[in-house]
C-alpha cells in the first residue's frame, strides 16, 4: 500500500489530516494500540457516569431512606468503582506509552530520512542552504511535524468516549439529553473560529523557531569572528529581533488559547445547570430518577473534554503542516550523486586522468573552462595557480562530492561516475586546508572508526611528524582534542588530518595546502617523510598537492600551472620557472610574503623576550 499523499494546497486543516494519515500509515500497529487503549480510558470514564447513577439508586438513596445499609452493598459499590479505576488506568498507561513511541518513532524514522538525503545531495545543493536551515530541517521542523501525534490517541479515542457518553444519556433519559445536546452547536460554533484565529498564528510561530535556529547557529559558528571584531552588541541585536519576534508570536498563540479554553470548559457547564434545572421538575413530575438526572448531569462534565482534546490536535496541525513543508523540501530535492557499479581493483598506485572538465557554481561564470591533465602512478605533482583559478573547486571534483558539468575525471581509467558507491573512498583521500577534527581523541580522529592498530596510527603519525607532540600530550593518543579541535594549534590539526589520511593508505592522495599552518621546515620533514613513504613497495601512492613554498613545489616530480580555469604550463619547477613570466612572478611573490610572514613571526617573538626581561628587572 503506498504512502498516502499529502496535498501541496488547500486549508492547513485538510493538509494536517493528511499528515496524520502519514503517520497512521507509517506506525498502524502501535497506533492501533494507543487508540484501543484510548478508548478504554473513555468507556470507562462514562463507566463512572452510569456506576455514579446505579450507586444513588441502589445503594445511597435506600441507605438514606432506611437510615442503615449492608456489608454486601457497601462491598458492591467500593468493587465496582475500583475496578473502574483500574480498568481506567490500565487505559490512561496504554494511551500514553503507545502516543510516545509512535511520536518518537517517527521523528527518528524522519530524521534518519533527512539526514539520509543530505548524504546523498550533492556538495552544490548544501552551499546553497546555511547550515542553520539544515539543522532545524533535520530537528525542530521534523518534531514540529510529529507534536500533534501526542494528543492524537487521547482525541480519536475520547471520540469513543463521546459517544459511550452520548449513548448513556440518551439511554437514561431523553428529554434531558435534547436539553444538554443544544450545548453541541455552540461548542461546534467556538471550536471553528478558534481554529480560524490560531492556524496563522501557529504558522508564523513555527517558522519563526527556523529564523532562531538559523541566526543561533550562525553565530556559535561565527564566535572567533564576533569576539575579535568586538560585534558583541551588534549580534546580540541580531539575534534579538528574531526571538523577541518569535516570543510575540508565542504569546499570541498562548492568547488565543487562553480565551478559547475557558468558553470550551464553560459551555459544557451550562448544560449541566440546564439538564439540572429541568431534571427537578421531572423528578418531581415522577417522569424520572435521581440517579438518572445525577448521571445526565455527570456526563455533561465530561463533554468539555474529548472537545478540548480534538482542540490539542486540531491546534497543532498548522505547526505540524508548516514543519511537514519544509522537511519535505529537503526530501523531493533533486540532484542526488547516482553511482555505477566498477570497482577499482589493483592496489599499487593510481593513475589519475582529468579530460577537458569544465565547472561553474554560477551559469555564466565557469571556475574550470576546460582542465585536461594526466598524473603517472607513484608520481609527485604539485598543482600551482593564483587565487580564484579553480584549485580547490578541482579537488572536489577529483574526490567526487559534485560531478563536472562537461568533461571527465578518470581514476585507473574508470571514470569516477561508473564507479560504485564508497569504492572511491577507499582508493583516493583528500586533506583540506581547514583540517576539522571532531570531540574525540587523537586515535578517534585519526582512525574515524575504522580497524586500524596503534602501530598503524603512529606510522601515520610519524610520516605525518605528529608523533612528538601527541607523545607529549597528558594521554598520548587518548587525548581529547575538544570541538574542532580546539586544545591543539592549526598545525598540530593539520598533521592529524593528515594521518587520517595516510593511515588509510590511499592510493591517490591529495593535498590541498594541508602544511600551510606548519613551520617551513616542519612541512618540509613531512613532505621527505611523505615521499619515502610514497616510494615503498607497500603504500605506493599518487600524490597530488597544491602547493605555494617554493619548497613544496620543489619536491614535486611535475608542476602543473594553473590559470583561468585551464592548466597553462606543465613542466618541472625550473622548466616552468624559466619559460612563464606569470608563474614566475606567482611563486616569486608567494615566497616574498611567505618570508614577510616569517620575519614579522620572529620580531614578535623578540619583542615578547624583551618585554619578559623588562618585567623581570
Amino acid at each position: 500500500m503506498p504512502q498516502p499523499k499529502v496535498p501541496s494546497k488547500g486549508s492547513v486543516t485538510r493538509r494536517g489530516f493528511a499528515v496524520l494519515r502519514v503517520a497512521i500509515w507509517e506506525e498502524p500497529w502501535v497506533f492501533a494500540f494507543s487508540v484501543t487503549a484510548s478508548a478504554l480510558y473513555g468507556a470507562m470514564t462514562v463507566a463512572d457516569g452510569w456506576a455514579l447513577g446505579w450507586s444513588t439508586d441502589h445503594v445511597i438513596r435506600p441507605a438514606l431512606e432506611r437510615g442503615d445499609t449492608t456489608f454486601g452493598a457497601i462491598a458492591a459499590l467500593v468493587s465496582l468503582f475500583l475496578g473502574i479505576a483500574i480498568l481506567r488506568a490500565i487505559g490512561v498507561v496504554g494511551r500514553r506509552i503507545g502516543a510516545g513511541i509512535m511520536q518518537y518513532r517517527l521523528q527518528a524514522t524522519y530524521r534518519r530520512r533527512v539526514t539520509r538525503q543530505y548524504l546523498r545531495l550533492p556538495l552544490s545543493w548544501h552551499h546553497k542552504h546555511p547550515t542553520g536551515e539544515l539543522l532545524s530541517n533535520a530537528n525542530a521542523d521534523v518534531e514540529s511535524i510529529w507534536f500533534v501525534i501526542a494528543p492524537l490517541p487521547m482525541a480519536i479515542g475520547v471520540l469513543a468516549m463521546l459517544a459511550f457518553a452520548t449513548a448513556a444519556m440518551f439511554a437514561a433519559d431523553v428529554w434531558l439529553a435534547l436539553v444538554g445536546c443544544l450545548v453541541f452547536p455552540l461548542v461546534f460554533i467556538a471550536n471553528v473560529i478558534f481554529q480560524r484565529t490560531l492556524q496563522p498564528l501557529a504558522t508564523r510561530a513555527q517558522e519563526l523557531r527556523a529564523d532562531v535556529s538559523e541566526v543561533a547557529h550562525e553565530s556559535f559558528d561565527g564566535a572567533l569572528v564576533v569576539k575579535t571584531l568586538g560585534r558583541e552588541a551588534a549580534e546580540t541585536e541580531r539575534f534579538r529581533k528574531p526571538t523577541n519576534a518569535l516570543r510575540d508570536a508565542n504569546i499570541a498563540v498562548m492568547r488565543a488559547r487562553g480565551a478559547f479554553d475557558p468558553v470550551i470548559e464553560g459551555l459544557p457547564r451550562v448544560g449541566v445547570l440546564a439538564v439540572l434545572l429541568v431534571g427537578v421538575g421531572r423528578v418531581r413530575s415522577g417522569a424520572a430518577d435521581a440517579g438518572d438526572v445525577v448521571q445526565v448531569a455527570f456526563l455533561f462534565t465530561l463533554i468539555g473534554f474529548p472537545i478540548r482534546a480534538l482542540g490539542w490536535v486540531l491546534g497543532e496541525l498548522p505547526r505540524s503542516v508548516v514543519g511537514w513543508d519544509r522537511v519535505q523540501r529537503v526530501l523531493t530535492a533533486e540532484g542526488g550523486i547516482e553511482y555505477g557499479d566498477q570497482r577499482l581493483t589493483a592496489s599499487s598506485a593510481a593513475r589519475l586522468d582529468v579530460s577537458d572538465v569544465r565547472f561553474g557554481y554560477l551559469p555564466d561564470r565557469e571556475v574550470l573552462a576546460g582542465v585536461d591533465f594526466a598524473v603517472e602512478p607513484g608520481r609527485t605533482v604539485a598543482l600551482v595557480g593564483p587565487t580564484g583559478s579553480g584549485k580547490s573547486t578541482l579537488t572536489t571534483l577529483l574526490t567526487r562530492l559534485v560531478d563536472p558539468e562537461e568533461g571527465s575525471v578518470a581514476v585507473d581509467g574508470l571514470d569516477l561516475r561508473t564507479l560504485a558507491r564508497d569504492e572511491l573512498a577507499g582508493s583516493v583521500a583528500l586533506v583540506a586546508q581547514t583540517a576539522w577534527l571532531f570531540d574525540d581523541t587523537i586515535r578517534g580522529n585519526i582512525t574515524l572508526g575504522g580497524e586500524y592498530s596503534d602501530e598503524d596510527v603512529w606510522d601515520a603519525l610519524r610520516i605525518a611528524q605528529g608523533d612528538g607532540f601527541v607523545k607529549s600530550l597528558p594521554n598520548g593518543l587518548d587525548t581529547k582534542v575538544g570541538e574542532r579541535g580546539t586544545t591543539l594549534s592549526g598545525g598540530q590539526r593539520q598533521r592529524i588530518a593528515l594521518a587520517r589520511a595516510l593511515v588509510r593508505r590511499p592510493r591517490l592522495l591529495i593535498l590541498d595546502d594541508a602544511t600551510s599552518a606548519v613551520d617551513p621546515q616542519v612541512e618540509a620533514r613531512i613532505l621527505a617523510g611523505l615521499r619515502t613513504a610514497v616510494q615503498g613497495a607497500d603504500a605506493a601512492t599518487t600524490v597530488l598537492v597544491i602547493a605555494y613554498r617554493k619548497a613544496t613545489i620543489a619536491l614535486a616530480d611535475e608542476v602543473l600551472f594553473l590559470d583561468e580555469g585551464r592548466i597553462a604550463d606543465q613542466g618541472s619547477h625550473l622548466e616552468l620557472q624559466e619559460r612563464s613570466a606569470a608563474y614566475r612572478d606567482l611563486v616569486d611573490a608567494y615566497e616574498k610574503d611567505a618570508a614577510r610572514r616569517e620575519e614579522e613571526a620572529a620580531l614578535e617573538a623578540e619583542l615578547d623576550d624583551l618585554d619578559s626581561e623588562g618585567a623581570s628587572a
